[in-house]
């Protein structure tokens, strides 16, 4: 194909041609478009001087630094104070109030006076007694245990024969005992805690022991009887409020009976054993 030939356009072509070039002739005749203005420049930001050289002071003032006042030297005559930089161990629970590292003679001191403590509100009269959780608010199971033992062991002294057998019941018996009376009263409804109910019980069991020790030095068998019926009634006075106390008004013969029962075999036992 030479550069002579020409190659005919296309109609819509040719009509899109035709179109663009009135366009341009009506826009050249309508005069020149007008121009809408620029947008006017921003203000000049404020620059930081920035230098290159690590040499050349800068602009920018040194950050003022306040300065601690020195305390005054303390007069002659008294020694200067210590700075405790250790920890207070003591209001962590890890000091002296830990019973893990006090000494052992500490612990038997503070559980001895615990004991003291209880068994004047248990045995004895005090303003306490008609509220059980105030009375025995800080229980323990070392006074119990020991009032059991005690009694054990000197209904098994008065014993002639068998002291080791004698021991043995009088153990199980008043363990068990204060066992299942708990757990009456807990299945009655009552509100007292487990160990709580025990504390009480062996607490209530001191005057008992009391006549098992005087029975112990006089074998005398009507001075036994008045013993018995003396620290039996002193027995069932000290449990009475509390026992009555931890269940309801309609509860309190069922919750009763039983501890009186118990106590009232004790009596038999320190009666009974020649």
């Amino acid at each position: 194909m030479s550069h002579g030939d020409t190659v005919p356009l296309h109609p819509s072509s040719q009509s899109d041609i035709d179109e663009i070039e009135n366009l341009i002739h009506a826009s050249v005749q309508s005069g020149p478009t007008t121009v809408m203005p620029a947008r006017p420049p921003s203000p000049p930001r404020a620059s930081i001087p920035v230098s290159s050289s690590p040499f050349i002071a800068s602009n920018i003032p040194p950050p003022q630094y306040q300065k601690t006042p020195t305390p005054p030297p303390p007069p002659s005559g008294t020694p200067p104070a210590t700075t405790n930089t250790r920890p207070n161990i003591a209001a962590s629970g890890f000091g002296p109030s830990n019973t893990l590292t006090e000494p052992v003679w500490d612990t038997v001191k503070r559980d001895l006076s615990r004991i003291v403590s209880n068994l004047k509100l248990v045995v004895f009269p005090n303003p306490y007694r008609e509220d059980p959780g105030k009375a025995l608010r800080d229980w323990d199971l070392w006074g119990p245990f020991f009032f059991i033992v005690f009694l054990g062991l000197t209904l098994s002294w008065s014993a002639s024969v068998k002291k080791s057998e004698v021991f043995a019941v009088a153990f199980a018996v008043l363990a068990a005992g204060a066992v299942i009376l708990t757990l009456n009263v807990l299945l009655l409804g009552g509100h007292i805690i487990f160990f709580q109910s025990l504390s009480l019980l062996g607490y209530c069991l001191f005057p008992l022991d009391v006549g098992a020790l005087i029975c112990l030095f006089k074998n005398n068998i009507i001075l036994k009887i008045v013993v018995v019926i003396v620290t039996l009634a002193w027995s069932s006075w000290a449990a009475y409020p509390f026992m009555s106390a931890a269940v309801g008004p309609r509860r309190k013969a069922l919750a009763l009976y039983p501890v009186f029962l118990m106590y009232i075999s004790v009596g038999f036992l320190i009666i009974a054993i020649d």
